[in-house]
C-alpha cells in the first residue's frame, strides 16, 4: 500500500505541470481540474485493473484525488496535512499512517514542479522524448527498484496533460489517462475538506 501511495503522489505532484519549459505559462496556473482514467497492467493479469475517478489541483499546493470506480476514497492535500478517507457502507472513514510520510515528501517539490522546473528535483534526471513528452528516470537506485521511468504526455495546451506512465519494472506499469481537463477556473474551498 505504501508503494501504490508513494507512486500516486508522485503522479499526482507531476499533473499539473503541463506547461514544462514554458516557465511564464506556468507561473499563470492557479488550478486544474479534470477527470481520469488509471490502469494497472501487471504481468500475472490477463487484464488492467481500472480504476475511475476525477482531482482539482489548487495552486500552490492544493490537491483532492478522488476514486469513484471500484472503491470510492479520496485523497486531500492542503494547507500542510494529507488526509485520506474510504467510503464504507455509505459512510466515509478516515485512515491514518500508510504513506503519509510519503506523500509529505512528494508534496514538499510541488512548487518547484509548478514553475516547471523539473530538473530542480534531485530525486529524478529529466529529458524530452520529442516537443510533447518528458521521461524522468530516477537517480537513486534505490528508487529504480520501485520507479524505473515516468512518461508525462503535455497537451496541446498550457496545464494540460494527456497521460502520465509509471513504470514500475518490465511487466509491470500504471498509466493515468486524463479526461475533460480545465484549466484555471475557481474551486471552492470547501473541495479541499473531507467530506
Amino acid at each position: 500500500m505504501r508503494r501504490a501511495v508513494c507512486i500516486l503522489l508522485l503522479c499526482l505532484s507531476l499533473l499539473p505541470f503541463a506547461t514544462a519549459g514554458r516557465a511564464a505559462e506556468a507561473a499563470a496556473l492557479r488550478s486544474v481540474q479534470a477527470g481520469f482514467i488509471q490502469e494497472k497492467h501487471l504481468k500475472i493479469l490477463t487484464r488492467p485493473l481500472v480504476s475511475r475517478g476525477s482531482f482539482a489541483f489548487q495552486a500552490p499546493q492544493s490537491l483532492r484525488w478522488e476514486y469513484l470506480v471500484p472503491l470510492h476514497s479520496i485523497l486531500i492535500m492542503h494547507d500542510g496535512r494529507v488526509e485520506k478517507a474510504v467510503e464504507r457502507d455509505g459512510r466515509f472513514e478516515r485512515e491514518t499512517g500508510g504513506g503519509i510520510d510519503s506523500m509529505q515528501l512528494i508534496l514538499r517539490d510541488l512548487g518547484s514542479w509548478l514553475d516547471g522546473r523539473f530538473a530542480d528535483n534531485p530525486m529524478f534526471s529529466v529529458s524530452r522524448r520529442d516537443a510533447r513528452t518528458i521521461v524522468l528516470a530516477p537517480r537513486d537506485p534505490g528508487l529504480e527498484t520501485v520507479i524505473s521511468r515516468i512518461e508525462l504526455c503535455l497537451g496541446r495546451e498550457p496545464g494540460v496533460m494527456e497521460s502520465v506512465t509509471i513504470f514500475e519494472g518490465p511487466d509491470a506499469w500504471t498509466r493515468l489517462t486524463f479526461t475533460g481537463t480545465v484549466v484555471n477556473r475557481d474551486i471552492p474551498a470547501a473541495l479541499f475538506r473531507l467530506p
